[in-house]
């Protein structure tokens, strides 16, 4: 089964983000290993990462994302370009450091120029960060999208084009995102077409590559283009998919970490529902 978790706050230090993730039963948590609104983050003390380190022994989470700063966009002008791309290769060295084997990158935004335009700037750029961190095990793991405007990835045919690009190189991977997929205009409300988008991710990009499921609710309708998240079974989408998902053999040990909002029923109850879907 998928491992459940949530994203967790790392306030008072890295480390503490496993204390948090543990006292809501997560197995498996997504964290900002740094300031996800600026450009530039001081590099990881030796404290910190051996703070991270010993936290890790103690804990019951068993596999750890991170999630790239909201500001990279591969896709944009060549100051916003260049700065991306310095943030990314530091985020990959910061999850290096920390052994985290997982970054979720937004796959960024048109600005001026196609979509297809878009993605062989993006792709330029991942070769870039890949080859200067060659000696790197971590993984970029690009999210879907729920596709306003000029943004990358909300039609999930982009991405094996991409893939075609990069020459399918083993460091790149996915983040599925369920609110967003459905944003996008694709059903999952059924058991049919939860077979169906699954499908669609095999001949696209391959389940071996989908490393990390996001889950949320949405406010918003199918096709809505709009990404507004809500708390499971108290949207549009119900409870359906994320059934048969933390059921679904086929993602064994893969993160789905919530990305619910923390108010409410919060982090704490969209598990405890998580856990009934399966049974437990």
């Amino acid at each position: 089964m998928a491992l459940i978790g949530a994203h967790i706050s790392t306030a008072g230090g890295l480390h503490k983000a496993y204390q948090r993730a543990d006292a809501v039963g997560c197995e498996s948590m997504q964290i900002f290993t740094r300031n996800q609104r600026q450009w530039l983050n001081k590099p990881l003390s030796f404290q910190e990462i051996e703070d991270f380190y010993i936290a890790s022994r103690d804990s019951s989470v068993k596999k750890v994302v991170s999630h790239a700063s909201y500001l990279i966009n591969l896709a944009g002008t060549d100051d916003t370009r260049e700065k991306s791309e310095e943030a990314l290769i530091s985020e990959l060295e910061r999850c290096n450091n920390l052994s985290i084997g997982d970054v979720v990158l937004h796959p960024g935004f048109a600005v001026n120029g196609t979509r297809e335009e878009a993605l062989k700037q993006v792709s330029a750029s991942l070769r870039k960060v890949l080859d200067l961190t060659c000696e790197m095990k971590v993984r970029i793991l690009l999210e879907t999208m729920a596709g306003q405007g000029s943004v990358l990835g909300g039609d999930v045919a982009q991405f094996s084009g991409l893939l075609d690009l990069l020459e399918d190189d083993p460091r790149i991977g996915f983040c599925v995102d369920i609110c967003h997929v459905f944003a996008a205009g694709y059903e999952i409300r059924t058991y049919e077409s939860y077979n169906r988008l699954v499908g669609i991710l095999e001949k696209n990009v391959g389940l071996e590559r989908i490393h990390c499921w996001h889950l949320s609710d949405s406010k918003m309708e199918k096709g809505s283009k709009k990404d507004r998240h809500q708390h499971l079974g108290e949207g549009t989408i119900g409870l359906a998919p994320f059934s048969m998902l933390v059921n679904d053999k086929k993602f064994e040990d893969v993160p789905a970490v919530l990305e619910t909002p923390k108010e409410g029923m919060g982090d704490e109850g969209n598990l405890a529902l998580l856990r009934k879907l399966r049974g437990e």
